[in-house]
């Protein structure tokens, strides 16, 4: 029989998010609700516990973005996170570690502001603070370098609004949102190839790590994949992205990659939700891709009660027994 949501969901704030995820684990959890329930209601309820809990939410749904590129799934997760913030926080975090009084409002927070408040030369404490995030960040090797690099210019333009380094950081943050045209725009930072299907997730994994600095607790991404078991085009091409067979089965290799990637992923839990066609379609569903299906599917269960810690769950309103 299936779980409620709210049972679900429960399991997974109490027993992932308040201690697996949080001590630095990793989960892919499919979750299929009944067509009762809505998947918007689901994804409400999924971020309200994320936020609870100290997490990034993020959504992706494959109705507007296409999940089985990576590139394009993590440059939709980049346009969720607040980048600024995540490099104030750390940056604020550094410069208290070593012992400096920091402006009270945000709009002060500069480096020549900080010199003055602790009686230092502005030159010499720039380059102290820049080996300072040589070490925390360009030596910190659970990030990708690129990733790396980006963050430290990213936390160098806290400093320094009125600089040119503003232009290099919306170049950044461009270029992690996958909105940069010209890649040569980040040739000054030390970035010399755009996100794309072969680091695409790998900065995501660094992405989970980054909040972790930071003080999150982690990631939690919310995928919805119910439109690749959809076949029929959509009456209007602008309201929905069409999904060939092939491309459906790309997907299913993508998720298949994150499910092995665990052990090198920290802090992030991953729910994707599936309509009930991706365990009925013998022609876009589950079925089609034995990788993924080895890996999730519930060989040997209980016929009245689902284990609540299982890869595949099935969620409907009817209560367990």
């Amino acid at each position: 029989m299936d779980m409620t949501p709210q049972d679900w969901l429960e399991i997974i704030r109490r027993e992932y998010l308040q201690d697996f995820i949080r001590r630095g684990g990793a989960a892919v959890k499919f979750v299929v609700p009944a067509e009762e329930i809505g998947r918007d209601q689901l994804r409400d309820q999924l971020g309200q516990i994320a936020k609870e809990e100290g997490f990034l939410f993020a959504f992706v749904d494959a109705q507007s973005t296409k999940i089985h590129m990576v590139d394009k799934l993590f440059h939709e997760v980049a346009r969720q996170v607040d980048w600024d913030e995540l490099a104030y926080s750390f940056v604020t975090q550094i410069l208290k570690t070593n012992g400096y009084e920091l402006p009270s409002r945000r709009d002060e927070f500069n480096l020549q502001q900080i010199a003055l408040l602790n009686g230092r030369e502005e030159m010499f404490l720039r380059k102290e603070l820049r080996a300072w995030l040589e070490e925390a960040i360009y030596r910190d090797f659970e990030m990708s370098q690129e990733f790396r690099i980006a963050m430290i210019r990213l936390c160098i333009a806290q400093l320094d609004p009125g600089g040119a380094s503003p232009f290099l950081s919306n170049a950044v943050k461009e270029w992690l949102r996958g909105e940069l045209r010209l890649i040569s725009a980040l040739k000054e930072a030390l970035i010399f190839q755009k996100v794309a299907r072969h680091n695409a997730r790998h900065m995501l994994f660094s992405l989970a790590h980054w909040l972790k600095v930071n003080g999150r607790n982690g990631l939690v991404l919310n995928l919805d994949i119910s439109r690749y078991t959809v076949s029929a085009r959509p009456k209007d091409p602008h309201d929905s992205f069409y999904y060939s067979a092939p491309a459906t089965l790309d997907a299913y290799e993508v998720l298949r990659q994150f499910i092995d990637g665990t052990d090198e992923l920290e802090c992030c839990f991953i729910a994707v939700v599936a309509s009930r066609e991706f365990l009925t379609d013998e022609t876009r569903g589950l079925n089609r891709y034995d990788a993924l299906k080895l890996r999730i599917w519930d060989e040997v269960r209980d016929r009245h009660r689902q284990n609540p810690f299982a890869s595949l769950i099935r969620v409907s309103e009817g209560r367990q027994t």
